[in-house]
């Protein structure tokens, strides 16, 4: 029996750490690995985060940092290491490479372009010193696995040979299945957290717009209200046990995306979740959506405020082409966005770093 150590970014309710990590443990524990799991941050700072409490969120890193710390340096007959991201955000590569150059072998695995974290900071001090900090630390693994194109281009580009796209996927079979709406008004729907909140300015125009008919209404799981002034929006909290209930009440899912670099190493797991539920998706054509999102078959692609407009009256006159388009879209989920498909990809990964 193999045994790995998961280093992750987040405890299980981040959805990064849950959706790319957290998930595929059951699956390797059957397939003779022995997993063990240690998070950087606790449940509790994503609360502290999010609340806007600046000195226990300062008290929280230091104390995360320092159990890292104690964690690499005590962790001792692995076979593997499997690391979110990076170890130490904000902390110099050689600090990174002195605790992992004691492992034979590890993973890094990466669902957000976090090297324009640093070679993007307006700081030009900041940028010259952290810039090249994840390519250093993805020339020194032993794979990477990248969530999206834009990602894995990356790292070929810095010279990484042992590349592979694994996309966030869902176990599409506990996914509840769209029906038809019993609810009056026509559901607009998103789904995300208070950091993302700000790409739904994208679509405001055409929400705003749309929402003047009373028989329309725009949803959102997850921000806060502070998030969306000026957009008429019902807010509903995000929770674990009631995500995929309210994803269901959508008649449609919306992901909008500036085009920034950014934004283009996103991994677009919010139309897998509605495609997951069989809800058709509009989304804007930056980066990894291009991919997921096949443009009149399971969903649209919104290029700007008149076509967010047309595809929304579109679906909402249609019902028959939202169905159509919902089952497409959990076709597509099942073959291409499970964990099903994709939990033997990253078991192969893993033997084949060890």
């Amino acid at each position: 029996m193999k045994k790995i150590l998961i280093l992750t970014r987040f405890d299980d309710k981040g959805a990064s750490s849950r959706y790319r990590f957290y998930q595929f443990i059951p699956y390797l524990n059957n397939n003779d690995f022995d997993i063990k799991v240690s998070y950087l941050l606790s449940n509790n700072y994503l609360k502290y985060i999010y609340s806007g409490k600046t000195i226990k969120k300062i008290i929280f890193i230091l104390q995360s940092y320092i159990k890292r710390i104690i964690i690499l340096t005590t962790a001792n007959n692995y076979d593997l290491i499997w690391i979110e991201k990076e170890n130490f955000p904000w902390f110099p590569f050689i600090l990174e490479n002195f605790f992992l150059k004691k492992f034979s072998a590890f993973v890094i695995d990466f669902d957000d372009p976090v090297f324009h974290t640093y070679d993007q900071y307006s700081n030009i001090l900041i940028r010259k010193i952290y810039k090249n900090k994840i390519a250093k630390i993805m020339k020194s693994s032993n794979f990477v696995v990248a969530g999206n194109y834009y990602i894995a281009d990356y790292a070929l580009k810095k010279g990484v040979n042992n590349v592979k796209v694994i996309p966030t996927v869902v176990d599409h079979e506990k996914y509840l299945s769209k029906k038809n709406s019993s609810n009056n008004k026509f559901t607009i729907g998103w789904i995300g957290s208070p950091s993302t909140a700000r790409h739904i300015k994208v679509a405001k125009k055409a929400i705003i717009q749309i929402c003047s008919d009373s028989n329309i209404e725009f949803v959102a799981i997850g921000p806060n209200s502070s998030d969306l002034k000026d957009i008429p929006v019902k807010i509903i909290p995000w929770l674990e046990e009631t995500e995929n209930s309210n994803l269901i009440k959508f008649d449609i899912g919306i992901m909008p995306l500036p085009d920034t670099p950014w934004e283009r190493g996103k991994c677009g797991f919010k139309i897998i979740q509605y495609m997951a539920s069989g809800i058709p998706v509009i989304a804007s054509p930056v980066g990894i959506n291009n991919h997921i999102v096949d443009h009149g078959i399971n969903g649209f692609l919104a290029n700007n405020s008149f076509d967010w407009v047309k595809y929304i009256k579109k679906l909402k006159n249609d019902s028959a082409l939202r169905k159509s388009m919902g089952l497409a879209g959990q076709k597509k989920v099942k073959e291409n966005y499970s964990l099903e498909m994709i939990a033997p990809k990253i078991l192969k990964i893993l033997s084949k770093s060890i």
